[in-house]
């Protein structure tokens, strides 16, 4: 058996076997089976949370998936995340004549066949993706939404050399790997934080043998803090919301409110042209996201009406409304949520199927309403001080 890419630890009475494997590669597959069959552990962990592993596991998870439950707890851009992740995976899985999460399944099976214990070791994605949220302000927020839109339209093939990157790099640091760059904190939730829980978690699992199955991006870090006790609860918890950016989304509209409420007690003409600028400034990029995205036309409408509106209240977004009254007028099928695995994988896919058209709706519009609200806030401004 080759011990290359695996590193042995003896800690506390136990031997933690790392095996560092390529997510896009045949041969990481296999040795995860000949390490198993080989060293027979009482434990296998696999780099997966309950999410991932479900996704894996189960090629029917999206048919009880509610639309209308996404929407309503507003998980619709994190959703659009993960399906942006897996149309990455798929698409270098495809170029290469491979499974994607190859070795993570192996190691399940494999696991299975020898009678050990299975642990997810690695922490809950949306967690993780918390965190990265929470790290980047609103300019990184925007940045990133605009990314991720951008990335469903690259359907460029991998080199070889980019693969060998991608060999070396955990898949979700690969896919945010330019964007790390531009925001290099992004490294403590997104590689540092998971090195630690997934430390804690391996030693922590039952048996004297242990067997980890990872990203080969995490074994160095791991080699470094396993030695340490890491505190699970504390990085897994989501960040509490600042209070300013609260404060800032409460002042912007009554702000705004104001300056037209004056405009209109000064000089009543120009107070309308402020609400009419605002309204269609508003309405008319709202509408615009909604349409890029090929909403119904009841959508499209139905973004223009409440951009307007919903900028003035931190409590609405118009891509909500739009939203729903694109899923109750085309409501998902059974198809779509069973295809939904594939579709992502091209842009045409993408924009077909209903499922990810609805997000798609609820994010471009919420981009357009927050440019309509820049601009037409700027556009109130300048009107009342014309009419000072």
């Amino acid at each position: 058996m080759t011990e290359e890419n695996i590193t042995r630890i003896h800690l506390d009475g136990k031997e933690l076997i790392l095996i560092g494997t390529a997510h896009v590669s045949k041969k990481s597959a296999e040795q995860v089976k000949e390490v198993i069959e080989a060293e027979r552990p009482d434990t296998v962990c696999v780099e997966l949370d309950e999410q991932r592993y479900q996704a894996i596991t189960d090629g029917n998870k999206w048919k009880d998936m509610d639309i209308f439950k996404v929407i309503k707890e507003k998980k619709a851009t994190l959703l659009l995340m993960n399906l942006v992740i897996s149309s990455f995976q798929k698409r270098v899985a495809k170029q290469f004549g491979i499974k994607p999460g190859q070795e993570m399944i192996q190691g399940i099976e494999s696991a299975n066949e020898v009678g050990a214990k299975l642990v997810l070791a690695d922490r809950n994605i949306q967690i993780t993706f918390a965190r990265i949220w929470h790290g980047i302000g609103l300019w990184g927020k925007a940045k990133l939404l605009s990314q991720i839109i951008v990335s469903i339209f690259n359907n460029e093939t991998i080199s070889e050399e980019e693969l060998e990157k991608i060999k070396s790099q955990d898949m979700l640091n690969a896919m945010l790997d330019d964007f790390t760059l531009a925001f290099p904190r992004l490294k403590v939730p997104l590689i540092d934080e998971r090195d630690q829980f997934l430390a804690q978690k391996i030693k922590e699992a039952p048996g004297k043998k242990i067997v980890a199955v990872l990203g080969a991006a995490h074994v160095p870090g791991i080699k470094e803090v396993i030695h340490r006790d890491h505190d699970l609860e504390a990085i897994s918890k989501i960040p509490p919301k600042s209070k300013a950016p609260k404060v800032i989304a409460w002042m912007i509209p009554f702000l705004i409110l104001a300056i037209i409420a004056y405009t209109f007690y000064a000089n009543p003409s120009a107070g309308f042209q402020q609400t009419i600028s605002w309204v269609l400034w508003n309405g008319s990029f709202s509408a615009l996201g909604a349409a890029i995205a090929f909403g119904h036309p009841l959508a499209i409408i139905t973004a223009f009406l409440v951009a307007p509106l919903s900028s003035l209240s931190p409590l609405m977004a118009a891509g909500w409304f739009s939203g729903f009254v694109q899923a109750y007028f085309r409501r998902p099928s059974v198809a779509d949520f069973e295809n939904l695995s594939e579709d992502v994988y091209t842009v045409k896919g993408f924009w077909n199927n209903k499922v990810t058209r609805i997000l798609l709706i609820i994010v471009l519009t919420n981009l357009g309403s927050t440019l309509g609200t820049v601009i037409g806030g700027a556009d109130v401004v300048r009107l009342f001080l014309e009419n000072l």
